[in-house]
């Protein structure tokens, strides 16, 4: 479980294919990692497999290849890293678990006054979740959903510190991102779902 505060920006510097997949060593600031923990690499929960001091693997099995964008994952890609949350801890975002529900097109990236809005357009099934002013997670960072301007789009709006302290500042037209829906909400649409085995 994550809180989408991303805790640091790693930089992929070395891609291999293994048994396990497709194997990413990154870059990073952590010194103290342990075998088989878990960290989201841009909003997708992966294993660390190896580790040292200020960086680590992980691999990426097929399933994660099809669902993501992690399969054009290239060397000198930013990706923003999130370790898993302890008890206890603050909760400063919102309960993100790392699964991502589907891939979105970055339509427009724009400046609005001092914030900069990015409109994405949402693969089928997503927008349903999405409501104003409530949680998205967009490439493991926790942000708030801006505006629905139309059918299937989501507005998010950045400020100066996420752009400074997130890979969302690289974000161009054409871009595709990882999105997390309200975990809540997911939950709500499938007890409400006409074909759902649960009944309230």
């Amino acid at each position: 479980m994550f809180t989408g505060l991303i805790d640091d920006v790693g930089t992929i510097e070395q891609v291999s294919s293994v048994d396990a997949g497709r194997e990413f060593r990154i870059r990073c600031r952590y010194d103290e990692l342990s075998d088989g923990e878990s960290i989201a690499v841009n909003g997708a929960c992966l294993t660390v497999r190896e580790h040292g001091s200020g960086w680590f693997t992980v691999a990426a099995v097929a399933t994660t290849l099809e669902r993501t964008t992690v399969g054009a994952w290239d060397t000198g890609r930013r990706v923003n890293l999130e370790r898993a949350m302890r008890l206890g801890d603050r909760l400063g975002g919102h309960l993100v678990q790392g699964h991502v529900d589907g891939v979105a097109s970055v339509e427009n990236v724009r400046t609005h006054g001092d914030a900069v809005l990015i409109d994405l357009a949402l693969p089928p099934g997503l927008a349903e979740l999405m409501i104003l002013h409530g949680s998205v997670a967009i490439d493991g960072v926790s942000l708030t959903v801006n505006d629905l301007p139309a059918p299937r789009v989501l507005q998010l709006s950045l400020i100066d510190y996420t752009l400074r302290h997130t890979t969302l500042g690289d974000l161009e037209a054409g871009d595709g991102v990882h999105v997390e829906a309200d975990m809540l909400g997911k939950y709500v649409q499938r007890l409400l779902s006409a074909n759902s085995e649960f009944r309230i």
